[in-house]
């Protein structure tokens, strides 16, 4: 049976390197999608790139609970067995907006999006399936609060820090689960794809044109920036790996503090209560 992998903001610029590495690995490839329209242009050109035509397009709007747990619908009906989730998309807000669910936009996508899709896939997945979530290493900066999911950080918007509050969230998150999993031969592991030309870098402040100018020819591609994870999906020496935290080919050194954060079981707890209250239902098998 061919082997199924997911991969979330798929039609992206690091998605799009992501779901072409896969694909020519020979899997059947689920792109998560924010359009349809969009995500089916990227799959027809994938196709003819890769020659794989076991490639589809799944919709969902991953700062909607609603939409995400709909499209979580579709997938555990499409799929018998899962091998590869990459929690891949990942936004940068510009100014302050509450989903309609009442989190903060960016920790909605960056983190309460892979939280909750990770853990209800969980069940389709057996030793040897591999979960790779992408950080950055603005977790280093990040602080998790009280007003963590509504606001996003304490006091004023900010969206750099926001957003490295959700990175540091999703990394919490990554150790946790690979604690959590230990036993179950499913690795789960972070990778950082450095500082990447993509359009998540939104230049609409006076001084980011000037930015945009000197440092984005500088930075990575989207391929270099999505080098790390490819790795982590499909090469050997990493099959047995996790916990972990990975750039430019190397495990990261990570400080004590981030190895075993006090904050991992809390936020998981805390995360899990927030989705609770919202009607979701989590299952004790893997967890």
């Amino acid at each position: 049976m061919k082997k199924t992998a997911i991969i979330t903001g798929a039609d992206g610029g690091m998605g799009t390197e992501i779901t072409r590495a896969v694909a020519q690995a020979g899997y059947h490839v689920i792109m998560i999608c924010y359009t349809a329209f969009k995500g089916e242009e990227r799959k027809s050109q994938l196709i003819l790139e890769t020659k794989n035509t076991d490639i589809e397009v799944v919709q969902a709007d991953l700062s909607s609970l609603e939409s995400l747990t709909h499209a979580i619908g579709k997938l555990i009906k499409k799929v018998g067995s899962i091998d590869l989730l990459m929690n891949n998309a990942g936004t940068m807000a510009t100014h302050f907006t509450q989903t309609e669910d009442g989190f903060e936009h960016t920790v909605a996508v960056n983190y309460i999006a892979p939280y909750l899709l990770t853990r209800k896939l969980l069940p389709l997945m057996h030793p040897g399936s591999r979960i790779v979530n992408m950080v950055s290493c603005t977790y280093s900066i990040g602080k998790i609060g009280s007003q963590f999911f509504q606001k996003g950080k304490q006091g004023n918007f900010w969206r750099i820090p926001i957003y490295s509050n959700t990175k540091l969230a999703l990394w919490l998150f990554t150790r946790e689960l690979s604690q959590r999993l230990k036993d179950t031969g499913i690795t789960v592991n972070a990778a950082d794809p450095g500082v990447v030309s993509t359009n998540i870098i939104s230049m609409d402040m006076w001084f980011d044109p000037l930015t945009d100018l000197l440092f984005r020819p500088c930075i990575r591609t989207p391929r270099e920036g999505a080098d790390m994870a490819i790795r982590l999906l499909l090469n050997p020496e990493y099959e047995n790996q996790t916990g972990n935290m990975y750039v430019s080919g190397k495990q990261r050194k990570l400080k004590p503090q981030y190895l075993n954060h006090p904050q991992m079981k809390s936020l998981w707890e805390d995360t899990e209560k927030e989705l609770t209250e919202r009607g979701i239902s989590f299952s004790i098998a893997k967890d």
